[in-house]
């Protein structure tokens, strides 16, 4: 088994982070990770990707030119990496900020207003964990308790108070996957 997941976004929207939590959790499930970041200069607003793949065996490489699972956080993702995902695999779409349909038809396509759930929850930065709560809704590789796990461990001592918002958030996530539409 080989998952690829590429997540993509601007900067400051949490893209690298909740990345991490991914790997850090396979990690902890003794998966083999792989964690490949990519952004511009800007510290906000500029371009963010990462891409993450779990195996339970080891990694060739940690490129991958057609992954299975992509999140995208933001219209120019969407324009740009809609056209590699693995036929059959998951485009995960932030509707709240892309205003425009997914043309293909050969993948799972998860709208999720993630942006509009952050913020009933109380803050819009906790978008990252909707998009990831839905991921993990869809692809049950991992639990939202072991991503809830790695945000006590790996959050930023200055945003522990926000360990709550974030396990609400993903939890939303989940949750929003499970109504019907």
């Amino acid at each position: 088994m080989q998952v690829e997941i590429m997540i993509a976004g601007f900067g400051g929207q949490g893209v690298l982070f909740a990345g991490q939590l991914l790997a850090y959790a396979a990690m902890n499930k003794d998966y083999h990770v792989t964690w490949y970041p990519s952004y511009g200069p800007e510290m906000r607003g500029g371009t963010a990707n990462c891409t993450v793949i779990i195996a339970d065996e080891e990694i060739g490489a940690p490129v991958v030119g057609y992954p299975q699972v992509i999140m995208v956080m933001n219209r120019p993702s969407l324009d740009k990496y809609e056209g590699i995902v693995k036929p059959g695999g998951f485009l995960i779409v932030n509707t709240s900020i892309i205003d425009r349909a997914v043309e293909r038809k050969d993948i799972q396509v998860i709208n999720v207003p993630a942006n509009q759930i952050a913020e009933k929850i109380g803050d819009k930065r906790m978008t990252n964990m909707v998009m990831l709560g839905a991921l993990l809704a869809n692809l049950p590789l991992l639990s939202n308790e072991e991503i809830a796990a790695e945000l006590r461990t790996h959050l930023p001592q200055r945003h522990q108070n926000l360990i709550g918002a974030n396990i609400q958030a993903l939890e939303e996530g989940a949750r929003f996957q499970q109504e019907p539409a």
